[in-house]
């Protein structure tokens, strides 16, 4: 009987979102993927990074992504992971071409590859259909704009599921301590049954905004690509900015295209590799 000492992983960013990524294709998948998420992810213990992402076999895709936030939960979508997703597949060979589909939680997403020197470098990925109907976020409101009061502050989100829920306020844009305070305490409202991502946006112009989000699962990160996608499609329905627009994030800029026929939104990012290793099982 083969005891299996540890475990290979490569570490990836996207527009400073990290994660740590194992290939499932070559080796098993953790017992217990929660677990690890949390001790992996711990930044002097452990790698460090924003979660975990598991890149399995699937039948219909491919590949399947799996998140798992730093504190073990298990997420639908990232959209920042799955363009890293999608480079390490090209790079390492497991599908060498420019149009990839990867199954998520969130449903089948389809993937074009940006390639220089034979290395993907960035990813469009159609995030898929935006979700307006307050029991597909979900959110417990007749309707998928919400007030909220929260910490003394009086609060219009407007929700959407982007692959997963979130909720976009232009009222207040905090930093800090206040930015950690009103994200962690808004995530598990009760009008989020299922939590949420929570977006604190500033309109810079018709087509660029900054965006500060909360991640639901693992709090502050310098970015989220799901978040950046619901931002461009919550400010531009409501007519706040044109339907392309790009997000200024602490970790960079990613550029989002909402079409409001489909209601389809697509994400053009960067996906970098950072390093890889050995994790002691």
């Amino acid at each position: 009987m083969t005891v299996v000492m540890y475990m290979r992983f490569v570490k990836m960013q996207g527009a400073g979102n990290d994660y740590v990524y194992v290939d499932c294709f070559k080796q098993p998948a953790p017992e217990d993927p929660s677990a690890l998420a949390i001790e992996i992810s711990k930044p002097h213990t452990g790698v460090g990074a924003d979660g975990l992402i598991l890149i399995e076999p699937c039948p219909d895709a491919d590949a399947r992504m799996r998140i798992f936030n730093k504190d073990g939960s298990e997420g639908e979508m990232c959209g920042n992971g799955i363009r890293c997703v999608g480079k390490y597949l090209y790079d390492s060979g497991l599908a060498r071409k420019k149009e990839l589909r990867v199954m998520t939680g969130g449903g089948l997403k389809l993937l074009q590859m940006l390639i220089s020197g034979r290395k993907a470098v960035a990813a469009r990925v159609d995030m898929g259909q935006m979700c307006f109907a307050p029991e597909d976020i979900p959110v417990n409101a007749p309707d998928n704009v919400v007030d909220i009061t929260c910490l003394g502050h009086k609060l219009r989100f407007f929700c959407v599921n982007a692959g997963n829920p979130h909720a976009v306020t232009t009222d207040l844009f905090p930093e800090g301590e206040a930015f950690e305070r009103l994200g962690a305490a808004l995530e598990v409202h009760p009008v989020f049954p299922k939590r949420a991502n929570i977006s604190f946006v500033k309109v810079l112009s018709r087509t660029q905004i900054q965006a500060r989000i909360w991640e639901r699962g693992s709090g502050a990160t310098q970015a989220c690509g799901s978040g950046a996608t619901a931002c461009v499609t919550a400010l531009s329905v409501q007519g706040l900015t044109e339907n392309a627009a790009s997000v200024s994030l602490p970790g960079g800029e990613l550029f989002i295209e909402y079409d409001p026929v489909s209601q389809h939104a697509f994400m053009t990012g960067p996906a970098v590799k950072v390093f890889e290793g050995k994790w002691d099982l």
